[in-house]
């Protein structure tokens, strides 16, 4: 038996060892749920978007008492004005909390569930995607309204329905919705499933991406301006 005497130092080993599988884990969850790097709520410009609660998009990036119900995040506004960086932010804050998320491409993801329904093993890539807590599907707007894929989007929705967490990223608003899906009924079914139980947040605001780009824009013209002119000195004659 341990001497009395080695008890603190084999204690804060113990500690230190279980710390150590606790970052290794953080750090393979943040690797395999393929989130945009340096998306955090501290790097995202709140001056851009005033209208934005900080404290609302801090308290969903904290706690994962909101995914523990199953519930959703839908975040809409037009392109450029940060909604994939607010979702990656709540994202890369659920891992630190151990919660599991998978970040996807709403276009690449519907068409690798199509694929799936093509073979026959929908139901099997569905369950597959039961291991994370949290799916971010970004850019939901920009899917084609094919028959084929939009089935599989609905069952994507219909799967999770309380179940699981969706965080989704759209520029476009629910009465856009129809462009998605082929019919009004599945519309409307997609969309009463999603927001049953949600957190709905409208980022309006000018293109940040723009705003970045004007602005960088006029800071290279401002130091093309500040440069001093050299002046090139006259030849002098050839001697007579």
């Amino acid at each position: 038996m341990a001497h009395i005497a080695t008890l603190p130092l084999l204690l804060r080993q113990l500690k230190l060892t279980s710390m150590g599988r606790h970052w290794e884990r953080l750090l393979q969850q943040a690797s395999e749920s393929r989130l945009p790097a340096g998306k955090s709520l501290a790097s995202f410009d709140f001056t851009q978007v005033p209208a934005l609660s900080k404290g609302q998009l801090e308290a969903l990036a904290g706690t994962a008492d909101w995914t523990r119900q199953s519930r959703n995040v839908l975040l809409f506004g037009p392109s450029g004005v940060g909604k994939t960086h607010l979702a990656a932010a709540i994202g890369h804050g659920l891992i630190e909390q151990g919660v599991r998320v998978r970040y996807f491409n709403t276009t690449a993801l519907v068409q690798h569930l199509q694929q799936a329904r093509a073979q026959l093993r929908l139901e099997e890539a569905l369950h597959k995607l039961d291991r994370y807590r949290v799916l971010i599907l970004d850019e939901f707007g920009y899917v084609k309204k094919s028959e084929q894929e939009t089935h599989a989007l609905f069952e994507l929705i219909a799967h999770r329905y309380e179940t699981a967490s969706l965080i989704i990223t759209s520029n476009q608003a629910f009465a856009e919705w129809d462009r998605i899906f082929p019919d009004q009924m599945m519309t409307v079914a997609a969309v009463d499933r999603l927001i049953h139980h949600a957190t709905l947040i409208e980022v309006s605001s000018d293109s940040y991406r723009r705003k970045q780009a004007l602005q960088k824009a006029s800071e290279r013209a401002a130091a093309t301006s500040a440069k001093p002119t050299t002046m090139t000195p006259a030849a002098s004659p050839p001697p007579s």
